[in-house]
């Protein structure tokens, strides 16, 4: 190991019961890099970062890690001694106390203690140095709950830094941001880079690699397929890396052909509680067309279809019509007698019972489908929903493991296979390849493409750009709670959704 490499993975490798995780992982990280790791879900990428931080300790694993050109032996309390060693992680599910202090969470567990008490001014003093140094835009006693999902993720950052970390692992740490606090956050990661730390970038957004990282190692089926310098790898060399075979196209080609209108919306206002939501939404959709819906952070956009499905706010003026019809829709279930059914933005909390089987998942809202006198017919659940399974190609072993043991594409399909079942005319889908790996996309852009040849008209709320302009044939731009534009797909480009995201137009 030379003098700039803090750290190198020798041949590490790990198995869990019926599978290899990790088969002679090899590659160095330089000092003061930002070294990208990528690969589909399943690939080895969480399970090599558990091992480096501690979850995992030595002993579970073979190989060995250098860490400033000694073995890394974490033992009992790994997580613990990890930190100690100058190595943390920030994981995409946050993990801070919301009714803390930014200052109370960035020192849980290690306050300062002067005479048996917690000495607080110390504590925020010393919060407020970490995020001065680093240049983290936070009080320290802003109360965590009271924030933006931005600023808890610069908490998490900042609680990492406290412990004066050397290598800084961050998973997927923008799924849940929007176009500014991306940016800040690349801000912040380019500062650190320059104070000399170390940080290991996980993500599945192709653009964040090319713009951030150093250098990238690609895994795929638990080996490293590569380890090479940015600046010389292409986002399509990139992509096949990971799926092992090119992919000339990011967005299957579609035949889909738009037809008759079937659901107007006519502007539409929702209060929640004491606040209004939706100040003026109208659009229209057709039968057979994906819809997407564009807009930065806080723009109304999952108000809008978790409005529509029944399930946000109440609507106070404007109309909604189903195939010419006036309805009204108060909850779930009268949103599916409508035909209208939605795949959530978190599938983990709001689309999936993980522990439940893949059966339960799927046939859970169509029980009804199924009941008899008195008694589920068990024979029809079970070759509905293995019918299901196969026409999405959910990749597991059989109806019956939990759905947590899936990769994310394949969760994410259980979700889709879920409310496909209820046959719906309208489809609802909100961020639908979040946290997807980039083979897992292609297979649910293609699978949306079927459905929308078929007669489905989908509704599509995406937090990347492209994939608004690669997937839809209309645009609906949303600002502030209101519509600000239906645009032809011939017709939007990334700066006239981005001007009238912000309200310049």
């Amino acid at each position: 190991m030379n003098d700039d490499t803090i750290l190198e993975f020798q041949n590490v490798s790990k198995v869990f019961p019926g599978v290899k995780a990790l088969s002679d992982v090899s590659f160095r990280i330089q000092r003061g890099t930002i070294h990208g790791l990528c690969g589909e879900n399943g690939a080895g990428k969480s399970t090599l970062m558990k091992i480096l931080s501690g979850v995992y300790p030595h002993g579970t694993y073979d190989g060995r890690i250098i860490y400033n050109g000694q073995e890394l032996k974490l033992h009992g309390g790994a997580i613990r001694q990890a930190a100690e060693q100058g190595i943390a992680i920030v994981y995409q599910e946050l993990t801070l106390i919301p009714n803390m202090t930014v200052g109370e969470n960035v020192f849980l567990g290690r306050e300062p203690v002067e005479r048996g008490a917690i000495n607080w001014d110390r504590l925020y003093s010393d919060t407020q140095l970490i995020l001065k140094r680093y240049g983290l835009d936070l009080h320290p006693q802003d109360v965590v709950k009271d924030l933006g999902v931005g600023k808890m993720q610069m908490t998490e950052i900042a609680k990492a830094l406290s412990e004066d970390a050397k290598v800084l692992i961050l998973d997927e740490p923008t799924s849940a941001l929007s176009e500014i606090e991306i940016n800040k956050l690349m801000d912040i990661l380019r500062t650190l880079k320059s104070l000399g730390m170390t940080c290991i970038y996980i993500t599945h957004k192709m653009s964040e690699f090319f713009e951030i990282t150093d250098t990238i190692t690609v895994l795929r089926d638990g080996k490293v397929v590569t380890t090479q310098p940015t600046k010389d790898i292409t986002p399509e060399k990139l992509v096949s890396y990971m799926v092992g075979r090119e992919m000339k196209e990011r967005f299957p080609k579609s035949n889909r052909r738009p037809g008759e209108v079937i659901l107007e919306v006519k502007d539409l206002h929702a209060v929640r509680g004491e606040r209004e939501v939706l100040k003026g939404v109208s659009f229209d959709l057709r039968r057979g067309e994906i819809l997407g819906i564009a807009g930065l952070m806080g723009s109304g956009r999952t108000e809008l279809v978790m409005t529509l499905f029944g399930e946000f706010a109440r609507i106070t003026r404007g109309s909604v019509l189903v195939e010419g019809r006036e309805v009204r829709i108060t909850d779930s279930h009268s949103a599916m007698e409508h035909g209208i059914s939605l795949v959530p933005e978190d599938r983990k909390r709001h689309g999936l019972v993980l522990g439940q089987s893949i059966l339960n998942n799927i046939s859970l809202p169509n029980l009804d489908r199924f009941a008899g006198f008195m008694r589920i017919n068990r024979n029809a659940e079970v070759k509905e929903s293995l019918r299901m399974m196969k026409e999405l190609a959910i990749k597991a072993p059989n109806l019956y493991v939990p759905a947590e043991s899936l990769s994310g594409g394949n969760q994410q399909k259980v979700v889709i296979a879920k409310w496909l079942m209820s046959k719906p005319k309208i489809l609802i889908m909100d961020d639908p390849t979040r946290g997807v790996d980039v083979g897992a996309k292609y297979e649910i852009y293609k699978l949306m493409n079927d459905l929308a040849e078929n007669g489905i008209a989908i509704i599509m709320i995406s937090s990347e750009l492209e994939e608004v302009l690669g997937m839809s044939d209309r645009v609906l731009v949303m600002w502030q709670g209101k519509s600000n534009g239906l645009l032809p797909i011939q017709e939007a480009t990334q700066e006239s959704i981005m001007h009238r995201a912000a309200g310049l137009m």
